[in-house]
């Protein structure tokens, strides 16, 4: 395994652990989470919920990793098609491109 499949897959570990945080408020114990599942039909999260998900994401990473924008270079079809995995390769690649 390369650094950066290994560093990849923390992020996923890391993305899912605050998706189960945000599914627990929801009271969703029980939902699996893999890079192909999305947010909006398998996970069933609503835009607040995104908005959750964006500040634990920050608050883990800081200002390299801005979900807030990458978001935003999204139109609203983009956004409810949006895959875990599609997150993980947008946080790892801000995180490789900030050295970190």
């Amino acid at each position: 395994m390369t650094t950066t499949e290994a560093s990849r897959d923390v992020v996923f570990t890391e993305i899912a652990d605050m998706l189960r945080t945000v599914l627990a408020e929801l009271g969703v114990d029980d939902a699996e989470i893999t890079e192909q599942s999305s947010f909006n039909e398998d996970l069933e999260l609503e835009s607040i919920d995104l908005v959750t998900l964006t500040a634990l994401i920050s608050e883990r990473w800081g200002e390299p990793v801005n979900l807030a924008e990458f978001l935003a270079d999204k139109d609203l079809d983009e956004v409810i098609a949006l895959k875990v995995g599609d997150l993980v390769d947008f946080v790892s690649g801000a995180l490789a491109r900030a050295g970190g």
